[in-house]
This record gives C-alpha cells, structure tokens and sequence, in this order.
C-alpha cells in the first residue's frame, strides 16, 4: 500500500503518527488516529473500529493481524495515570476505518477519497479504480449537497424556495443553465438525478461550488432568502470562471456518464476479496515467523 501522506490536522499528519512495533511492524494507535479523522467522541470512532474489524473478515483478511487490542497511559492530575482502551492499527486496518467512517466528515471523506484510489489499486484495473473514485466523490457531493440545504436554511431559504436556491448554483456554473436546461442539452431524462448522470470531473466542480457557496454563507452571516440565491449563483460564476483560466471543458460541454447505479452494481459484483502483499497481510506481525 502506498505511503503518501493523508491530509494533516494542524501539523500532525497520518505519518506523523505512525510507530513500530516489537516485530518491526509499522502501526498507528488508534486513540492518535481519533482526533485526525475527526471524531471527538472515542465511543463513535470505536464504532467505526469495529465495522472496519467486520469487513477485515469479509474481505478475507485475519483482524488479528491488523487490530490489536491496547491499552493508552494518559496522565491525569497530580501526577495519576489512567489506562485507556485503544487499539494498535496497521495501514489496511487504518483504510477499513476510513472507508467504514461517517462520510459527513471532511477528514473521512477525504481519507475515504485517499484510500479508495491509493490502496485498492493493487488488486483494481484502471477501469474500476476510476469507478470507485467516481461512487466516492458522488456519495460525498450527496452529503455536501445536504450540508448546503442546510445552510442555505440558516441563511434564510424557504423549505418552498430549495429549488429556486440551487438552481442558481448550477446557472452560476452552467452559464445561465439551470437543472432541467442542463439535462436537455445533454439528453438526459427527467427521471434521472443530474449527479448521477455527471463524470468525477464534473462531480468535483459542483461538489466545489457547494462547499464554497457553504463557507461563503457563513462568513458573510447572511440571513436574506434572495441575498443566499445570489450569493449562490455568483459562486457559480467565479468556480466556472476558474475552469476557463485553466483551460478546462466547461461542465455544460461534458458528456453525460452512465447512471452511478450501473456504477455500484459493476463495484458490488466484484469479488470482494482484497489480496495484499506479504507484508501488508501480515499487518502487526510483521516478519515474525508464524
């Protein structure tokens, strides 16, 4: 499995946290992982431990070999130290974690994004690696897209006015295109979800534009229903100008994807076995003779 680095938290990044063992083993400590994937309560994240040890076994691989029970000393006052639960990690156990994590969380989401492209290509065709950056993004631009109507709300939005508020996102980005004028252009139905018919590029524009028109928000503390709506659409504006100065295609102008659905059945009917090479397999144990 790769060694790049996953994105830091402060100046401690995922690396950074990494230590050996007596095999020469290298491993993370989950207690140090919780903070970095941004889980403040240890009972949650211990929830996510446990789907990850569930889809260790599912995935034909040994939990013993990447989870191991730990204890953490923590010092308390006057000098008392307390024994905590933790749990000792290796780097697949690391990825099960991420990939069994809340993707409502920016760090899951981006170590889910991180290590769905990095550690499954091993075992993955260029095809399919595209295929799970593709399911990834699209889940995460679902959660945006949530995490925006939410805002859109404290903003002052109307529950009425939900459509009119993002359509003006996608006219900002689609040169004055809204949803329905989109799909026409490209020729796609009317049943059919926009998001679900868009590439991993043009997910990632509108998952940008919605995180922006999120933060744009909520610095400039705007509570007016019509100044959201143009806050929005101006968004747009700026995200499909920065596509122009880099030369890129403009979102109206790329082809409609086949429906993520076909996607994820393609992503489910593989074999879910995941072969790691000899080091990663042994996870904790190292080299240790068996």
């Amino acid at each position: 499995m790769t060694k790049k680095t996953l994105p830091v938290k402060g100046k401690i990044s995922f690396e950074d946290l990494k230590k050996q063992n007596e095999h020469g083993a290298e491993f993370w400590s989950a207690r140090e992982l919780q903070p970095l994937l941004g889980y403040k309560q240890w009972r949650r994240f211990e929830d996510a431990i446990k789907r990850a040890i569930t889809s260790c076994k599912q995935s034909g691989n040994e939990p013993g070999y990447h989870f191991a029970g730990a204890g953490k000393p923590i010092k308390g006052g006057k000098g008392s130290v307390q024994v905590v639960e933790d749990y000792h990690l290796s780097r697949f156990a690391c990825y099960l974690i991420a990939q069994n994590g809340d993707p409502r969380k920016a760090e899951i989401a981006e170590a889910q994004k991180y290590f769905a492209i990095q550690a499954r290509r091993q075992e993955m065709s260029d095809a399919l690696a595209a295929d799970v950056e593709r399911l990834e993004i699209r889940k995460q631009t679902s959660e945006e897209f949530k995490a925006l109507s939410g805002a859109a709300r404290d903003a002052g939005v109307q529950d009425r006015m939900f459509g009119i508020f993002h359509d003006a996102g996608y006219k900002g980005l689609y040169g004055g295109l809204g949803n329905a004028g989109i799909k026409q252009r490209k020729e796609i139905p009317k049943k059919d979800s926009l998001m679900d018919r868009m590439d991993t590029t043009e997910l990632a524009a509108n998952q940008f534009r919605m995180t922006q028109t999120r933060d744009k928000l909520a610095q400039t503390q705007v509570k007016d229903q019509q100044q959201a709506i143009r806050t929005h659409e101006a968004v747009g504006r700026e995200v499909r100008e920065a596509i122009s100065r880099i030369g890129g295609v403009m979102p109206e102008n790329i082809p409609p994807a086949e429906h993520i659905s076909k996607v994820e059945k393609r992503i489910k009917s593989t074999p879910p076995l995941m072969e790691l090479e000899e080091k990663d397999a042994k996870g904790l144990i190292g080299d240790e003779e068996e």
